[in-house]
């Protein structure tokens, strides 16, 4: 039986959920390319803007101009961030590795967000995206980023920014990239960026396997993730040949990479009860306890995916602020 969350849904995400849905399956060709030009048309853009609005400002940063990777920064001002040394939350936006980046208005709001809730200096990393740039093209560009803060940090961030405080975030794709670049950050030893905390948000984990989340959550205009969007992302990211047993995507699966060993940081992951990857999200935060890692799980029984970033729900407020009291607690115990 279709489970249907719509009904707790205000009119006007539900409307934003369809549009983004129609927008997905109207530029994600069968061969597996997309239509770059109706995306740019559609995605909409917010530039950056060394005037504080709501008392965070933003500027844009270049990190390599041959491949297009370069991050926003947003600085938070007023007496929080002025009288402390905030630290670094380093975030990579969702999309399926295919669409958006952190100049996309709604990544751009959600981050100011968490840039003045927190209070922190976030970073907001624009990697390169599939189906032009497949895997590790997109960790690489993580990895690179944190590399690049670790020997650049004095000309590139404010004085009082903390790298000894740094935080690796995302959502959906972005948070399988920022496991991944913990993962590499976590085998790799750095002069100035201390990694105390990783926030994944309804992270995007697959496998051959389908799920009975997958089975169950099907056919309505309320999801932003389907079996078959997610398999066509799937197919343009994993190199070719490879399935979604894939390290890359099943991390928790028979291509596991161990973890035991390292000095991983502390995880919380959101979970949505309307997500269809709320299965594979459990097992990772199930993996990473049984890897001996310190990780929360904090459930939306009622929310889809990507339900935070639309500010007209309380759901997405208290989400903000569990970040908060994440990064607060891993801050006070580092």
């Amino acid at each position: 039986m279709t489970s249907q969350p719509t009904s707790s849904l205000p009119w006007r995400t539900r409307l934003a959920i369809s549009f983004l849905s129609t927008l997905t399956d109207l530029t994600c060709r069968p061969d597996g390319t997309v239509n770059r030009r109706l995306l740019s048309f559609l995605d909409f853009q917010a530039p950056p803007n060394g005037k504080p609005i709501k008392s965070v400002s933003t500027s844009d940063i270049i990190v390599d101009s041959t491949r297009n990777l370069w991050f926003r920064l947003f600085s938070p001002s007023g007496p929080l961030a002025a009288n402390s040394n905030p630290p670094v939350f380093i975030f990579f936006h969702g999309g399926g590795f295919t669409f958006l980046s952190p100049s996309s208005k709604a990544y751009d709001a959600v981050c100011r967000r968490f840039a003045r809730k927190l209070p922190a200096f976030v970073i907001s990393v624009n990697y390169r995206r599939t189906p032009e740039h497949r895997y590790p093209a997109q960790y690489d560009d993580g990895f690179d980023v944190l590399k690049f803060l670790d020997e650049n940090s004095d000309t590139v961030l404010p004085k009082n920014a903390d790298l000894r405080r740094c935080f690796l975030a995302g959502d959906s794709a972005g948070a399988n990239l920022a496991h991944h670049v913990a993962v590499r950050a976590s085998q790799t030893g750095f002069r100035k960026v201390k990694l105390i905390g990783l926030v994944s948000i309804q992270p995007f984990f697959g496998g051959e396997e389908r799920t009975d989340a997958e089975n169950r959550l099907v056919g309505s205009s309320s999801f932003l993730v389907s079996v078959p969007r997610t398999d066509w992302c799937w197919k343009v990211f994993l190199p070719i040949g490879s399935n979604r047993d894939h390290g890359a995507s099943n991390v928790s699966g028979p291509n596991a990479v161990d973890i035991s060993g390292l000095e991983f940081p502390k995880t919380v992951v959101f979970v949505g009860g309307f997500d269809p990857l709320q299965d594979w999200q459990r097992r990772y935060h199930d993996w990473l306890k049984k890897s001996g890692k310190d990780a929360t799980l904090i459930e939306y029984p009622n929310m889809v995916h990507a339900f935070y970033v639309f500010p007209e729900l309380s759901e997405a407020t208290t989400l903000i602020m569990q970040v908060k009291d994440f990064v607060g607690n891993c801050m006070s115990n580092a």
